[in-house]
């Protein structure tokens, strides 16, 4: 079932109707990909697992966004969106399916690996196919619509699948989110198409991988956009990992209220990837760098006040302070994907995507360890707050930097450009 799509076969709608197949894929690639961390609890009593070994379920499907995300951004230049949607469905949905027919620990995290292969070109994939669907002006809202789809997979995985789990065991449910994430792999495959003027584009930009990568690595505002990625992404997971226990132990909140608190931080999050999205579009022209920095600005302050909160805090004073912090630094990733993309000529959005993504992922590994690392030393959640604030000071001065360079580098910017 292949259609043949002229530019005369466009509407004002199907920008967005591409971005309805883009965010379902998104959705069901975050469902199964982040069930991780509400089965880790079900995997690991059914495997004998330690904690330790829990742990590293969720760190090998990041090993394996990381490796697979500048590979995976050359090759989405090459070939476009459409194709690829299909491949990466296939391959988290198909490796966690036989992952579950499996009790080796070894060969679960390899499985798992695997998948984050597929779970990793989900972002250099869909993000090329925002930046050729969308003008500067929509992108940022398209972005953010699309990375809402993140948040909405996770929450669903712990609405859904973990109940189901609990009920049925966590092999049927897996299988079947795996087999899910394949078949609207399959629908999107059918009905997703890349816009003509792309291929195009692609069949005279087929550049070699080692000369794209050097192009990435000379580009210094991308290079330092990737950087100050490294303390966003990991001050988000710092959130993530944490708030809990310090709900609970430094403010002697209710486990389950606690828990309540990571559900009110994702909600934030998913408003914010929105929110943020249509702010840098309708408010700010499409600046999206001075968002970011807006972003650090604010969750910086949000956790300094956090690091001074005295046990006894109630429920509903955190809860607001949660939802803002989460919208901040749970919702900056639609706009770091489109400072990311927008900062490269077209052409090569997907290897600047992949590129900025491989970077980012660092702090996903560094920050939480660090974070929990200080608090151990210390005895005391306000130094590893503090310490999240300080990353942000980095990011701040990061991107400023970055700011400088492009207004001196774009004497004579090109639409996509002249925001920063």
């Amino acid at each position: 079932m292949k259609a043949t799509v002229t530019q005369n076969t466009y509407s004002s709608m199907t920008p967005w109707k591409m971005l309805a197949w883009l965010f379902a894929t998104q959705v069901l690639v975050a469902f199964v990909g982040r069930s991780l961390a509400p089965l880790g609890v079900l995997i690991g009593h059914d495997l004998s697992l330690t904690k330790a070994q829990i742990g590293m379920l969720p760190a090998a499907l990041f090993l394996g966004q990381s490796i697979a995300a500048i590979p995976v951004g050359y090759v989405t230049d090459q070939l476009g969106s459409k194709r690829l949607l299909l491949a990466l469905a296939v391959c988290l949905g198909a490796s966690f399916m036989f992952m579950t027919l499996t009790s080796f620990f070894i060969l679960v995290l390899i499985m798992i690996t695997v998948g984050g292969l597929g779970y990793g070109a989900m972002h250099p994939v869909s993000n090329r196919g925002i930046m050729y669907w969308f003008t500067a002006r929509t992108r940022g809202t398209a972005m953010g619509i699309k990375q809402m789809g993140v948040t909405l997979g996770s929450a669903l995985a712990a609405l859904v699948l973990l109940p189901l789990a609990n009920a049925f065991g966590w092999r049927p449910v897996l299988l079947g989110a795996g087999l899910l994430l394949i078949v609207v792999g399959y629908l999107t495959y059918l009905f997703y198409y890349d816009p003509p003027r792309e291929n195009e584009i692609r069949k005279t930009n087929r550049g070699g991988f080692f000369a794209s990568m050097k192009v990435m690595l000379r580009h210094k505002p991308l290079l330092l956009v990737s950087l100050a990625a490294v303390g966003l992404q990991g001050s988000q997971m710092m959130l993530n990992t944490y708030l809990v226990l310090f709900a609970y132990e430094k403010l002697a909140i209710s486990l389950v209220l606690a828990g309540v608190l990571l559900v009110i931080s994702e909600i934030g999050g998913s408003f914010g990837r929105v929110g943020w999205g249509v702010i840098s579009d309708r408010i700010f022209n499409g600046r999206r760098l001075i968002i970011l920095m807006l972003i650090s600005i604010f969750a910086g302050f949000i956790s300094i006040v956090i690091s001074q909160l005295p046990t006894g805090t109630s429920f509903g004073v955190m809860a607001v302070i949660t939802f803002i912090f989460g919208f901040c630094i749970a919702g900056f990733n639609g706009v770091w994907m489109n400072a990311a993309t927008e900062l490269v000529p077209r052409e090569q959005s997907g290897a600047a995507s992949g590129f900025s993504i491989m970077i980012g992922s660092w702090g996903v590994i560094l920050g939480p360890p660090l974070f929990g690392l200080i608090v151990d030393k210390t005895g005391s959640f306000s130094a590893g707050w503090i310490f999240l604030s300080g990353i942000l000071i980095v990011v701040i001065m990061l991107l400023l930097v970055a700011m400088t360079l492009v207004k001196k580098t774009n004497d004579n910017p090109k639409p996509s450009q002249l925001n920063y």
